[in-house]
């Protein structure tokens, strides 16, 4: 049995471990990092954010071929079945590898590969993949070990015909109907990667509307986007059984509903990883997903050990993960850092959804006077040039003080558009003013001079006021 020493011992290489791992080094503390995967990265690389987002590039590559005039001349629209298509989803996943493995190397962390377990505070056995056992001591200890999806007990995720967002990336056929029971941000994105696909798709909803934490403009056009490439959406709707055969999957609803489909992928709902990590050694408990309570400096209520990324909770984004990962090195050392609220969304659906700020039913229900500005993707020139009509940008704003209140677009980039208006918006007063828009010039053609004219349109309403 091997012993090692470190300042900081973190468990998990998704993004918030490596962050808090490379950060801690370069603040001159012995790092390590343990990982049960034989390769770094995590779940963001492997099953998550990665490979999901490489999927969707895919299919949108796909879309625009069937269905630009360009390249109808060059034959009829195409299939690929969705085997090929993560064919070349998994030529991403090793470049990524390589690139975060070198990250360890270069900064001098130490890596150890095997499942963690605590033994005392401060103390972790390590078993390795070969069956050795090593203990690993450290001053502070960070939690980083991500999600899983959550699997309910009375769904049998054995059978070869029901998936979760993890599985799903391993099937070897191309379903005729798939049925996403869960319309989170997840279930809502495969839902446009297999209607991209030419799958017909039946997405469960258990609420009133699809994502309801969006702006209700954008949430109204996410679902007519959906309808449009052939997504059946069902709001209000919960399970009561789950019957997989050898033809299929069949859904009984409470609302006495039977839906069948060829395959069923669960997306409803995440758990943290923590069930093997032996918290009950050091007198931590994890809620009943799995999940660790952290206080402002990113400590959980055992002295010394820390927690950040999904396993946290809320946001469960991996650019808000990397941050709380750099936030948690501060905070190890006792310097400033700052808790991660501020984060956009980035919601990968065809097309995408990305958002920052307030929306317009949370800033009625404090009673703040707001306008809005608007631009319509279909009205500027490079969308013309590229076919990505669909969309839109809108910022809210307040009608006194033109101070920007909130950022939210759909449509092609709109997670790269987003940060513009973020950037502005984070700026001290006078300076996050929507008047910056009108008052800058931008690049003719881009997809950011929508800015100008949503601006442009939102002024023009405070004016006749």
């Amino acid at each position: 049995m091997a012993d090692h020493q470190y300042d900081l011992v973190v468990i998990g290489s998704g993004p918030a471990g490596e962050a808090a791992a490379m950060s801690a080094a370069k603040k001159g503390l012995r790092a390590a990092v343990i990982e049960k995967r034989n390769v770094v990265g995590g779940n963001c690389t492997h099953k998550g954010t990665i490979p999901s987002k490489a999927l969707r590039h895919a299919v949108k590559q796909l879309m625009r071929y069937n269905t630009q005039h360009l390249f109808r001349a060059l034959g009829e629209p195409r299939r690929l079945t969705f085997p090929q298509v993560m064919s070349e989803v998994n030529r991403v996943i090793p470049r990524q590898v390589e690139m975060h493995t070198s990250f360890y190397a270069r900064n001098r962390v130490d890596l150890h590969i095997g499942e963690a377990r605590f033994v005392e505070a401060g103390k972790l056995e390590v078993h390795l993949l070969d069956g050795a056992v090593e203990t690993i001591s450290a001053e502070k200890v960070v939690i980083a070990t991500g999600s899983r999806p959550y699997r309910p007990e009375d769904v049998d995720f054995s059978h070869p015909r029901v998936y979760d967002s993890d599985t799903i990336l391993d099937m070897q056929h191309t379903p005729k109907n798939l049925i996403i029971y869960g319309a989170g941000v997840i279930g809502c994105e495969y839902a446009s990667i297999f209607a991209g696909l030419g799958v017909k798709v039946d997405l469960i909803n258990s609420r009133g509307s699809l994502l309801e934490f969006l702006d209700d403009e954008i949430s109204d056009a996410l679902s007519y986007h959906l309808r449009d490439i052939g997504v059946n959406v069902r709001h209000r709707e919960e399970y009561a059984k789950v019957i997989p055969d050898g033809r299929g999957v069949t859904i009984e609803m409470k609302s006495g509903k039977r839906i069948h489909g060829d395959a069923l992928l669960w997306c409803n709902g995440r758990t943290g990883n923590t069930q093997y990590l032996g918290l009950e050694e050091i007198g931590l408990e994890a809620n009943h997903r799995g999940q660790l309570s952290v206080d402002e400096h990113y400590m959980s209520a055992v002295e010394g050990v820390y927690a950040v990324g999904d396993v946290i909770g809320w946001p469960s984004l991996a650019s808000a993960s990397y941050d709380q990962g750099r936030a948690v090195a501060n905070a190890v050392i006792g310097k400033g850092h700052r808790i991660i609220k501020d984060a956009p969304t980035g919601i990968y659906t065809l097309p995408e959804i990305s958002s920052v700020g307030k929306t317009e039913s949370e800033l009625t229900a404090a009673k703040v006077p707001y306008e809005v500005g608007r631009a319509f993707f279909k009205h500027t020139a490079r969308a013309q040039i590229s076919g990505e009509k669909v969309g839109m940008l809108k910022i809210l704003f307040h009608i006194d003080t033109l101070e920007i209140l909130g950022i939210h677009c759909f449509g092609a980039e709109a997670a790269e558009i987003v940060h513009i208006g973020q950037a502005v918006m984070n700026q001290p007063a006078p300076n996050n003013s929507i008047e910056f828009f009108v008052n800058t010039t931008f690049n003719y053609p881009t997809m950011a001079e929508a800015y100008r004219s949503a601006a442009l349109e939102g002024l023009n309403r405070v004016t006749r006021l």
